[in-house]
């Protein structure tokens, strides 16, 4: 990972950064740029992680991502020192609704630093994972997770079962 990793903070139509890190100033993060930016990182990251979807499955959800998910979540898109998304989250409430990361940066800490400042944000989280998608299923047992409860489809009644996970009291 760079050096000096930051978190910007989008709000839909209202957008702003906020560094991650103190000695960087705030400077306006454009939506048409962002949101191409974060739907490349959604789909690198998926195509990368979740072999189970088809390509059908993949392009219906890079809509609901486009057109639902990214407009109603607090998104925090973390940058490198070029101001280059390497990755995003996306929070309801301490509910952690999504987090990617560009492939060419998995397993250099991204995810890690992005649930630390989570947590900061909102204490204790919670978060659904795809029971088919082991390498995220592993990540978050190994920061603390553990599994509550299991549902035998997603939330579209779709047959990708889901885990639903929390971080203990």
């Amino acid at each position: 990972m760079e050096q000096n990793p930051h978190f910007v903070a989008l709000a839909w139509p209202h957008h702003y950064t906020l560094p991650f890190n103190s000695n960087r100033k705030t400077e306006p993060y454009e939506y048409p740029q962002s949101a191409a930016a974060l739907l490349a990182i959604w789909e690198q990251s998926v195509r990368a992680s979740h072999d189970f979807l088809s390509e059908q499955d993949i392009r219906r959800l890079l809509i609901v991502v486009r057109d639902q998910a990214l407009p109603c979540l607090e998104v925090w898109v973390l940058c490198d020192e070029t101001e280059t998304p390497i990755g995003f989250m996306g929070l309801s409430g301490n509910k952690l609704e999504a987090l990617f990361i560009a492939p060419a940066r998995f397993r250099q800490g991204a995810g890690k630093l992005m649930l630390h400042h989570a947590r900061k944000l909102k204490g204790r989280l919670l978060v659904d994972v795809n029971e088919q998608n082991p390498q995220a299923v592993a990540f978050y047992l190994a920061n603390g997770f553990a599994v509550s409860h299991r549902s035998p489809t997603d939330a579209q009644g779709r047959p990708f079962a889901l885990l639903h996970l929390s971080e203990p009291d």
